[in-house]
């Protein structure tokens, strides 16, 4: 289950991941919770904080993908990690000083994603030249470990310490500080033990190259298209659950933190039992949207706050598991050389639907109340899992076609 662990500079860089993924979560709930209070409990300023944050993924991702394909991974994520330290700490001083607006909170979101288009698909990407390809799978696994690990101290920890300290501020400065963790890990980290790839030199047409290479390869198509339909809802989750453990539920800053965590402790399990598995199959793939789906439907129609968070733990364990399989299958089956763009694709479609996804099941969540937009949300997972069969069989046979003509 933690083979990759024997590998030093993954073991760093897992160490500072650990630190920085905790600050991550504080922070988002914090930023959640700040945008609740700045529009008086508005479901739509909150779709829109969110979606913010995801559009530049939707503009912009496949481009990140190519940089990270074009020059040395480590600096970049150097550079990022320092520019995301600055815009929390930005957030924090005028959320403690009183001058926070709710622009300030878009603005951050925005950029957030923007310094993601580039850092998300080059640290993917970056996983291999640290663990090498036998020991991928378990690494992306052990990195949703770690990631939900965060997830469950992380939101818990955040409703304490706004309740503790008396507001959102110092939780932005907090996460400030937890960026120094993970920038030592990559300073430190042995060059000489990675296996880091050739840059690909600058040409013309390397962004249309790469969905070509998506397109060709149905392994890949596949994932991709399937991810993309259930993270359009997915990603926007976190916000159902602050709307259920506030509006529906009526719980407080300290109760959205531990049915946020409830939900992580899901994932948590799911990515270890991911971890122990040697190949993650297209079942595994197709168990874990459908189970999503179903599972969003049963929280939205959970009767009582305990039984919702009870039913936050299997949702967890299925999202995880498809997010896993996914992003394990389209890596292994990516050359060296095309893995920078293809998961420049791969985290577009994964991030990119949220701003599509998230105001949609905000603005239905004020017309009909969260319940109905979290049902809803369920509802086109299961959708979309149906789709993206029919839509990879349809392009894998219109893309094989010319050259049955051919011979």
């Amino acid at each position: 289950m933690f083979r990759s662990l024997r590998v030093r500079n993954y073991r760093m860089f897992a160490a500072g991941g650990a630190v920085s993924n905790v600050g991550t979560w504080l922070q988002r709930t914090a930023q959640d919770w700040l945008v609740l209070d700045l529009t008086n409990g508005s479901a739509a300023a909150l779709g829109t904080a969110t979606a913010l944050q995801f559009l530049p993924m939707l503009l912009f991702g496949m481009f990140g993908g190519v940089l990270a394909d074009r020059y040395p991974k480590r600096p970049i994520l150097i550079t990022a990690q320092v520019l995301m330290a600055s815009l929390a700490l930005t957030i924090g001083v005028l959320t403690m000083t009183g001058a926070a607006q709710v622009w300030h909170v878009y603005a951050m979101a925005f950029l957030l994603g923007m310094i993601s288009c580039v850092e998300v698909p080059t640290r993917q990407a970056f996983v291999v030249e640290m663990v090498g390809r036998n020991d991928l799978p378990n690494a992306i696994a052990l990195n949703s470990s770690i990631f939900n690990l965060a997830r469950v101290v992380g939101p818990a920890l955040a409703g304490l310490l706004i309740y503790v300290l008396g507001g959102t501020g110092p939780i932005f400065l907090i996460n400030a500080l937890t960026f120094g963790a993970v920038i030592s890990s990559l300073v430190f980290m042995r060059r000489s033990e990675l296996n880091v790839s050739e840059p690909v030199p600058r040409a013309r047409g390397q962004l249309r190259e790469g969905l070509r290479y998506v397109v060709r390869h149905e392994e890949l198509l596949m994932p991709v298209l399937l991810i993309g339909f259930v993270s359009m809802f997915s990603q926007s989750f976190s916000m159902s659950i602050a709307l259920m453990a506030r509006e529906v539920f009526k719980a407080g800053a300290s109760s959205f933190g531990l049915a946020s965590s409830m939900f992580a402790v899901g994932a948590l399990g799911g990515a270890l039992l991911a971890a122990r598995r040697a190949r993650l199959s297209r079942k595994v793939l197709f168990a874990g949207a459908i189970g999503f789906g179903l599972f969003q439907i049963a929280t939205a129609l959970a009767p009582f706050y305990p039984v919702y968070l009870l039913l936050l733990v299997p949702t967890g364990i299925a999202l995880i598991t498809i997010n896993t399989a996914a992003n394990a299958s389209v890596q292994l089956a990516t050359s060296p050389d095309m893995r920078g763009r293809v998961m420049g694709i791969y985290m577009l479609v994964f991030t990119g639907g949220a701003p599509l996804g998230a105001p949609l099941i905000g603005w239905l969540s004020e017309l009909g109340g969260p319940r109905a937009g979290v049902m809803l949300s369920g509802v086109l997972v299961l959708a979309g899992t149906g789709l993206a069969v029919l839509v990879t069989r349809l392009i894998s046979r219109r893309v094989r076609r010319p050259s049955l003509a051919t011979a």
